[in-house]
């Protein structure tokens, strides 16, 4: 079952190419407890894209990502799906500017 994907655009329009932009990404549904964290922190590797992944105490996922548009949206695009046994509801994203904060993809 597809999720419902909700962009919340904080400044200008979606990423785009080579751009420098973060992404704080929350992924809802049955997310924890399927290695969603340690999926998304090789993909997250595997694209170049630094930041941080973690639980929130609502059973959510929150991921904090800096890298271009086009391998943040690649990210966003796998939120989507996850890895096979979770069960994404809906992936929400807010866009703001890169602050520089993360040299590395961490699991908290």
């Amino acid at each position: 079952m597809p999720c419902l994907l909700t962009l919340a655009v904080v400044f200008g329009t979606m990423a785009s190419g080579a751009m420098e932009r973060k992404a704080v990404i929350i992924v809802k549904g049955g997310v924890q407890g399927v290695f969603f964290r340690a999926s998304a922190a090789e993909k997250a590797k595997a694209l170049g894209v630094r930041g941080r992944v973690e639980n929130l105490a609502d059973g959510s996922v929150k991921i904090l990502a800096e890298g271009t548009g086009k391998n943040l949206e690649e990210l966003i695009g796998w939120c989507g799906e996850g890895p096979p046994r979770a069960a994404v509801e809906s992936v929400e994203v807010e866009w703001t500017e890169p602050a520089g904060e993360f040299h590395d993809f961490r699991i908290r």
